[in-house]
């Protein structure tokens, strides 16, 4: 999930320059050294970005550096098996998205259960998909992409940042709900598959607003829809797939989790802080300004959403037969 650098660096200074709270001198011990925070996905990306800016109020607001260290691969499995085996103390965190809640069902032999193995901590964004085609592509809505596409099967590209990645199961319940066929092309992550939809390699993409919606301001990609029930504030004009395709919604977001038997203290304190910093206006609007809404909540509540998520998407993967390569 690629991001405009120049957007990126903006953002970052807007998270760092996020008013501070002096910490008294009877402060709790937690975090007494730096935590570091593993992002499961190449750096520059909604994932990356979500770290960053949550980081620094944690930063700010806890007296301890939270250190973003990006760890890719695997559809991110790489990145969550590191924290599933850290120390659960609360000196690792998982920044994670959708993908925890497929994985388990796209791949067969994993290391770890994430339900089982990863402490809920908080919900972060949520918001939704992009339907994305290139500047050349000869269809401005959805009605003209479905006509096309059905006049074309199997030679519409869709690009996604990987098999089974909530990108990918979004434009394949497209394809289902639709009764369209467009073919699946697969990246290595959201920047090489945005790169070959600006380049006309590919014609579509499922993608997320973070990644993308510096290109759809800059007239480089056209936004078709979103995939929400309801319009973007950040997107007017954009309306949603559902209002062509009944009953269509996917909702992507983001979390942070740590190692199951991290100790309840420390994840209430994150969980309360994260809220704290989710309703905090200068924040709130630094997430906005990037397609994401705010996601309040306990733990609790979070461990509820995800599980459900999970079931769900289960039934999808399984009824299309998908399986990660």
């Amino acid at each position: 999930m690629n991001f405009s650098r120049r957007k990126f660096l903006h953002l970052a200074a807007g998270a760092a320059a996020l008013p501070a709270v002096s910490r008294t001198a009877s402060a709790q011990a937690y975090p007494a050294r730096p935590v570091h925070v593993i992002v499961p996905y190449p750096p520059g990306g909604g994932a990356d970005i979500h770290a960053r800016l949550i980081g620094q109020w944690l930063s700010d607001h806890l007296g301890q550096p939270f250190v973003i260290e990006s760890r890719p691969g695997a559809g991110t499995n790489i990145g969550t098996e590191a924290v599933v085996k850290a120390t659960p103390d609360g000196y690792t965190l998982l920044i994670f998205d959708g993908a925890a809640t497929t994985n388990a069902t796209l791949y067969d032999h994993l290391n770890f259960n994430f339900i089982r193995d990863i402490a809920p901590i908080a919900a972060i964004t949520h918001g939704p998909l992009v339907m994305l085609v290139n500047a050349a592509f000869p269809a401005k809505t959805v009605l003209e992409f479905m006509t096309y596409t059905k006049a074309n099967p199997h030679k519409v590209n869709m690009a996604t940042p990987g098999n089974g990645t909530l990108n990918h199961l979004a434009g394949e319940l497209l394809n289902v709900r639709a009764g369209l066929q467009m073919l699946h092309v697969h990246y290595r992550g959201a920047a090489p598959a945005l790169t070959d939809l600006l380049g006309g390699q590919v014609q579509v993409m499922m993608a997320t607003v973070p990644s993308s919606i510096e290109y759809i301001r800059a007239g480089k990609l056209r936004a078709l829809a979103v995939t929400t029930s309801s319009r973007l504030e950040q997107l007017p004009d954009v309306p949603p797939l559902g209002d062509f395709v009944p009953g269509y919604e996917v909702v992507g977001w983001y979390g942070l989790g740590a190692p199951k038997g991290t100790p309840a203290e420390n994840i209430n304190k994150l969980n309360n802080e994260i809220n704290a910093a989710l309703g905090d206006p200068n924040l709130k609007a630094r997430f906005a300004e990037i397609g994401g809404t705010a996601f309040f909540g306990s733990t609790a509540d979070f461990g509820k959403f995800l599980t459900t998520e999970t079931e769900k998407w289960a039934k999808v993967i399984r009824a299309a037969n998908i399986k990660a390569e």
